[in-house]
This record gives structure tokens, C-alpha cells and sequence, in this order.
């Protein structure tokens, strides 16, 4: 019986990955949708559709389960970055970088480093950045995920030719939301705004 049992050890393993998951991305959506104050182990179980358990057999507490959130929302964020690096590198290939107007390439870099989403899932991503120094342990798995961001933002850059770095970048993305959002604007079309600004300074 025993070599049995140990057939459906790598199963329930698996099981349990994907339960795991299945976890974290629920948090992610209501960290990205109503703010990490919106982050119990009730909503996050509401949210997964699983026993409310299960949220504290995969997690040591709250802010085990929000820095995995936080990983989670900052890891997507890289591989969109990525995404957009790997089309450029392409179009870089094919001759379609050189002829790209000064705002084309600002919407390109925008696109690469802004969260997509509506405003409220701009909001709940910025609050959750904001909020991120309140707890060491977020702050930790935010920092290591935007290291993570830099290089590939830094390779985008290089790409394009631009001598500028990826902190740079980002912190006028980020403060063009973060100022977007309190004033009630467009976040993407300020972001686009101060970004061609920057090319032109560039």
C-alpha cells in the first residue's frame, strides 16, 4: 500500500500549488480593485472560492498572504514590460523603431511600464504601492519585484536608444498616475504627456 499512497504524493502536491495560486491572484484582484485594506482572509477566501482554511494553511498570516500578492502584482507587471520588449525588439528587426514619432515612442514606454486596468484598478495598484512601506514585509517583496522591472524596462530603453534609466522612467509613469488619480484625470494620457516631455528634454 504504501508505494501506492506515495503515487499520489506529486498530485496532492500539485493540488496544493494550484490551490496556493488560485489564492494569491485572488488577493491580487482585490489588492488591484479596492486597496490592501480590502485583504482579509474571509474576501480572499470569497474571492478564491475556497474554505476560508485553506487561506491560513497556505499562509503563516496577512502579511505572508500580501506579500505573495504583492510578488504576484509586480512579476505581472515585469512580464507586460517584457512583453513590450520583445515587440520592439522585433520591430528593431524590421526597421520600425527609427520612423516612430516622439509620442508614438512615449505611448510604446507607457504601455511597458504603466499597470493596464480601468481607473479603479489604477487606484487600488497605486494604493497598494503607497501602502507598501507600512509593512516590511511588503516593502521587501515590492522592492525585490521592481528590481526585477528595472532590468527589463532598462533593456527596453536601451532598445529604443534612450540613455535615460529605468528608475527614471518609472518614477515619472508613477508620479504622473499618482497625480492623475487624486486630480481625476486620465491617467494614461497625463503618463503619455509627461513621458513625451521627457524624450523631448532626453
Amino acid at each position: 500500500m504504501a508505494p501506492e499512497t506515495d503515487k499520489h504524493v506529486p498530485r496532492r502536491q500539485a493540488r496544493g500549488t494550484q490551490r496556493r495560486d488560485l489564492i494569491v491572484s485572488a488577493a491580487a484582484e482585490l489588492i488591484l480593485r479596492d486597496g490592501p485594506s480590502s485583504v482579509t482572509h474571509r474576501s480572499v477566501a470569497a474571492q478564491a472560492d475556497v474554505p476560508l482554511a485553506a487561506t491560513t494553511y497556505y499562509f503563516s498570516g496577512l502579511d505572508d498572504l500580501l506579500a505573495a500578492a504583492g510578488q504576484r502584482i509586480v512579476r505581472d507587471w515585469a512580464e507586460r514590460a517584457q512583453a513590450i520588449g520583445h515587440a520592439v525588439t522585433e520591430a528593431v528587426a524590421d526597421g520600425g523603431i527609427d520612423s516612430l514619432s516622439t509620442r508614438s515612442r512615449a505611448l510604446l514606454l507607457v504601455d511597458a511600464v504603466l499597470p493596464p486596468g480601468d481607473h479603479g484598478e489604477l487606484l487600488g495598484f497605486y494604493e497598494h504601492v503607497v501602502s507598501a512601506g507600512r509593512s516590511p514585509v511588503l516593502a521587501a517583496a515590492f522592492a525585490q519585484g521592481r528590481g526585477e522591472l528595472d532590468v527589463v524596462v532598462d533593456a527596453l530603453l536601451a532598445q529604443l536608444g534612450l540613455r535615460f534609466s529605468a528608475v527614471l522612467l518609472i518614477a515619472v509613469v508613477d508620479g504622473a498616475a499618482v497625480t492623475a488619480l487624486c486630480e481625476g484625470r486620465a491617467v494614461r494620457d497625463l503618463a503619455v504627456d509627461c513621458v513625451t516631455e521627457l524624450l523631448g528634454v532626453g
